[in-house]
């Protein structure tokens, strides 16, 4: 998929010192976390997301030309108890979640992943807790199959009241003459 990069961090990223980063966004019913593979705080697009240094890995981000359904993995180890009760208390699962790349000293940044959160493991061990996120691409709802009949009774559920599939039970069966006199 192509995408349009900043004229600054193309620029930043032709020097001979580059300094770049990741920036996370997932959104979480209660509270969205926000973190950064930096130390500090960093804002991004007026939100102030959180460094967290090497103790965020991004894994499995590929650049594909086909228009197939990928996934990434987010690996979060010595992180807070407050995120851990966060990732055991809040429902995870289809709310959405974005990676950007950005470069420091530069304002601009590029998003190169958005999808939605799937599925979650949590390893503790010798007092370092480990979790791994895997992220689907948004494009993974092509995939799923579309249970949708075209009935009266699955139109109620639907649409209360519209009576547009109520006749379709009655014309299965139904002899239409088309283009002859009737008999």
């Amino acid at each position: 998929m192509s995408r349009t990069i900043p004229a600054a961090i193309v620029t930043a990223l032709a020097q001979k010192n580059v300094q770049p980063f990741y920036a996370v966004e997932m959104l979480f019913d209660s509270v969205p976390l926000r973190l950064w593979t930096g130390h500090g705080d960093r804002v991004v697009d007026g939100e102030v997301y959180t460094g967290t240094g090497a103790l965020l890995v991004i894994d499995g981000l590929e650049e594909v030309s086909d228009l197939i359904a990928t996934s990434a993995t987010l690996r979060l180890s010595g992180i807070s108890s407050s995120v851990i009760s966060l990732a055991l208390a809040e429902p995870y699962q289809g709310r959405r979640c974005r990676i950007m790349f950005g470069v420091i000293d530069v304002a601009d940044h590029v998003e190169v992943f958005a999808g939605v959160m799937d599925t979650m493991s949590i390893q503790d061990s010798a007092g370092i807790c480990t979790i791994d996120l895997r992220i689907e691409s948004k494009l993974v709802t092509l995939k799923r199959p579309r249970v949708r009949r075209y009935t009266h009774e699955s139109q109620q559920v639907r649409h209360p009241g519209d009576t547009f599939f109520s006749y379709v039970t009655g014309l299965q069966d139904k002899d239409v003459v088309w283009g002859r006199k009737s008999v």
